[in-house]
């Protein structure tokens, strides 16, 4: 497995690796940067459950409670962050799981403060670099379940 120059290959306190779920909620078909952002958090050490293009609330929840994940991951670039992100954090609530869900993408510097307090965990801009990616994935993981 490659790694990423100054990425420690697993969670912060070297529990067992942190699993992930990436996905595209909706329409949008721009996967390349959640590629990017999948071998990343691979490369990290952290397990990645790659969903793909045009998921829905119902099978990203699906997916989180089959694999037992820890974070939840969506690319937005179609500008239905403001209406998807938070119906993803609604749904994570209705099911119980009580995880994070992070964001990235194209997002107004605007839209952040909405984004957060619908309950999103951390939403990341297009300039984020890799090491940004991991720090924020952990951290969000890291205020969700303390014991991780």
């Amino acid at each position: 497995m490659s790694e990423t120059p100054g990425i420690s290959p697993l969670s912060a306190d070297d529990q067992e690796p942190l699993r992930v779920v990436l996905a595209k909620l909706g329409f949008d078909g721009h996967d390349r940067g959640l590629k990017v952002v999948a071998r990343t958090l691979r490369d990290a050490g952290m397990e990645v459950i790659y969903l793909g293009l045009r998921q829905t609330t119902d099978s990203i929840v699906a997916a989180c409670e089959q694999e037992d994940a820890d974070v939840i991951g969506l690319s937005m670039h179609n500008a239905g962050h403001l209406t998807l992100a938070p119906r993803m954090v609604q749904a994570v609530e209705e099911a119980g799981l009580g995880v994070p869900v992070v964001i990235g993408g194209i997002v107004p510097a605007e839209d952040v403060t909405v984004l957060i307090e619908a309950g999103v965990a951390v939403v990341l801009g297009p300039g984020a670099s890799t090491e940004e990616v991991v720090a924020a994935v952990r951290a969000a993981v890291a205020r969700q379940s303390p014991a991780r």
